[in-house]
């Protein structure tokens, strides 16, 4: 039996229930199905399955139940028609561009995104024969005057990572859509509790469901969502290229949604008190955090997220020595790339994060030697000031 949520349901409620199938043993929570394919009643049933003209499970590199409702509890929260789920994030991009562009097709990147997505566009997809052009996430003029033709879609993410930079969805939508491209964002900072792109006209969302959709650092995953129409694409592509989503790895990140909400606010609260404590401290040069009024886009921030989320970034007066010497002295947060973990974590984007880039794109996409990330976790906030001071 599935339970569909009606139209009077929270998004609280949503993350608990959506998608839900429940088999004819009426267990409670979710089931793992750990199967790699699934028996047909006869050899007439199983041609129709293969061929999409009946509905129902062929094989977990494309379909399995666990995966199943994982990607419409997410397409709920994140108010789209459907959801395609990945082996990773990466995979979810890779999956998108793949699926919905072909050589000699143009994109538009901002360049503030992960270190990892420029090599992913630079070094594989434009061998491809796609062109790919970068522009500041939050310059207007920039993004127009880099529109051709041929312009199959925008990708970026807000905020970007590490410098909490904010793009207006609504503005790029609009643009995107009069020139007859897609816009694609990366929702994985905010994730749909504190912040929904669809409402803002954008196309396709992407995840890392590995960060805060899990929320506990356990699992590989990624997501991409969008209408049934391009959707159907990217399913496509992964049914023949093979970046799915394990049912064990979907499954953990069902139990991760059910506490999506408390924990986003959590994470946001704990960062925001941060931020300001930071601000205040004369060691440091400048702190990046969306939810501070000095934040360069405040305004545009309470238009388009419910808060700050759960990622500051700030420099520290010096440099790499410095940065390093701050972060080697923690003992209490992880040093470790990873975020949206319960845990806090610290990190020195230039040389992790970003160390693949070279020296020029570090310094347009404003990653300096003395520049720190952490992803604020849910341990007392005391404690975390007192680790770093």
């Amino acid at each position: 039996m599935n339970k569909k949520k009606t139209r009077s349901t929270k998004f609280e409620t949503n993350a608990v229930r959506a998608g839900t199938i429940r088999s004819s043993q009426g267990e409670h929570s979710e089931s793992l199905y750990l199967t790699s394919s699934f028996i047909f009643e006869s050899a007439e049933e199983a041609a129709e399955r293969f061929l999409n003209q009946e509905t129902g499970n062929v094989y977990s590199r494309f379909t399995n139940p666990s995966v199943k409702m994982f990607e419409d509890r997410l397409a709920v929260l994140e108010e789209a028609e459907e959801c395609v789920a990945t082996s990773t994030g990466m995979s979810a991009i890779l999956s998108c561009i793949m699926s919905l562009c072909r050589a000699g097709d143009h994109v538009i990147v901002s360049r503030s995104v992960f270190g990892t997505t420029v090599k992913l566009f630079d070094n594989i997809l434009s061998e491809w024969g796609l062109d790919v052009s970068y522009v500041s996430l939050s310059s207007k003029d920039e993004w127009q005057n880099s529109l051709k033709k041929n312009t199959k879609l925008f990708f970026v993410e807000t905020p970007s990572n590490p410098l909490m930079e904010i793009c207006d969805i609504q503005f790029l939508a609009d643009l995107a859509h009069k020139n007859k491209s897609l816009l694609v964002v990366d929702n994985c900072f905010c994730t749909p509790a504190h912040q929904i792109p669809t409402r803002f006209g954008a196309d396709i969302i992407i995840h890392s469901a590995t960060k805060y959709l899990d929320g506990q650092g356990r699992c590989l995953g990624g997501a991409v969502l969008g209408n049934s129409f391009l959707m159907k694409k990217v399913r496509g592509f992964l049914r023949s290229g093979g970046t799915s989503m394990s049912p064990f790895n979907a499954w953990v990140f069902l139990k991760g949604l059910e506490t999506l909400k408390i924990r986003m606010d959590a994470h946001s609260n704990n960062a925001n008190k941060l931020a300001v404590w930071l601000e205040q401290n004369k060691k440091i040069e400048q702190v990046y955090y969306p939810g501070l009024d000095s934040h360069p886009q405040f305004e545009l921030v309470k238009k388009q997220q419910n808060t700050g989320g759960g990622i500051v970034s700030f420099k520290v007066k010096g440099g790499k020595e410095e940065a390093w010497n701050l972060i080697n002295n923690t003992k209490l947060l992880s040093i470790t790339a990873n975020l949206g973990d319960t845990r806090s974590t610290i990190t020195h984007p230039a040389t992790t994060t970003h160390s693949r880039l070279n020296q020029d794109q570090r310094d347009l996409a404003g990653i300096t030697e003395n520049l720190i990330r952490i992803a604020v976790g849910l341990e007392d906030i005391d404690d975390i000031k007192a680790d770093i001071n």
